[in-house]
């Protein structure tokens, strides 16, 4: 069977949330893989694979409930946005190629635009242009100044010349497994973060697939250096870790916790593991999960 994978990103949390979740489990052919919300951020990860054409029904019900839900107008949170349903990527797992998720992306993307009237933009590998390839490039302005970027000639590549009146605007593209990772810092000092994430982004100077941005944790009143690594075979998990840990000693500031946001390929995490255990040799088939061991006398099945 040809599986796709979808990482949509929704402006909410909490029970908002769960309305468009049911969206997925209640869709046939399509899994619900994960998915998580942040306050702080006021956005959720949601990852859902499917065949195609069904994974497309899914989406596209999924961010019409969105645009039901909500309001932009209203909408407050420290992670950039631009939609209700701010960006949905596809990636190939199974039986699929990059080009079918391009297809896919721009077949979701035109019928979200007609009859939803959310204009859509296409980015990543399924962008029309060069400068339209980088997420941020589009987002540059978030809802709030996107009507006086479109109206300057930003024209989005499906659907009305204005961004929608509360759901603003969606970017739909075809593109690697990215790992959404933070690295959070025992600092409330939120300049810091922001320079270190200046450092080690790419378009900083830093790691070549790394986009980066410092954030405030309001609940817990410390700051934070999100991040996407949009290539984690060049620019591994540990790699990020090490640079952000360098970088903050120099501000007398420690890392004190990190979180995945969704999924993330096991390599990565191999690969990682195999660093700080300063593995000679490692290959993943030297990993027993616990289910696969026998049980010890007295153990319940």
């Amino acid at each position: 069977m040809k599986l796709i994978e979808s990482v949509p990103n929704f402006s909410c949390t909490g029970d908002t949330l769960e309305k468009i979740v049911d969206v997925f489990r209640q869709a046939d052919e399509v899994t619900l893989l994960d998915y998580s919300d942040d306050i702080d951020h006021n956005r959720s990860v949601v990852t859902v694979i499917g065949p195609p054409e069904a994974l497309a029904d899914a989406l596209f019900l999924a961010i019409k409930k969105a645009s039901e839900l909500i309001d932009l107008r209203t909408h407050k949170g420290a992670h950039p946005r631009m939609g209700a349903t701010d960006v949905v990527p596809f990636i190939p797992i199974s039986q699929a190629t990059m080009e079918d998720c391009i297809e896919l992306s721009k077949t979701v993307a035109e019928r979200v635009a007609s009859e939803l009237n959310i204009p859509a933009f296409l980015y990543e590998q399924s962008a029309a242009t060069p400068d339209r390839e980088n997420l941020a490039t589009i987002r540059r302005g978030q809802f709030e100044g996107m009507k006086e970027k479109m109206a300057g000639g930003f024209t989005p590549d499906y659907g009305p010349a204005e961004p929608h009146v509360s759901a603003g605007v969606t970017a739909f593209g075809a593109r690697k497994p990215l790992i959404a990772y933070n690295i959070n810092l025992g600092t409330s000092d939120l300049s810091i973060a922001d320079k270190i994430a200046k450092k080690i982004r790419h378009a900083g100077g830093g790691l070549r697939y790394v986009k980066a941005m410092g954030v405030m944790l309001e609940d817990r009143n410390i700051a934070q250096v999100s991040m996407n690594l949009t290539d984690y075979e060049k620019s591994s998990l540990y790699q990020v870790m090490e640079t952000v840990k360098y970088e903050a000693a120099r501000y007398g500031v420690s890392v004190v916790g990190s979180e995945l946001i969704g999924l993330m390929p096991m390599k990565a995490m191999f690969d990682a593991a195999s660093y700080y255990l300063q593995l000679e040799s490692f290959e993943p088939e030297q990993i027993i999960e616990q289910h696969l061991l026998p049980k010890e006398e007295g153990d319940q099945a």
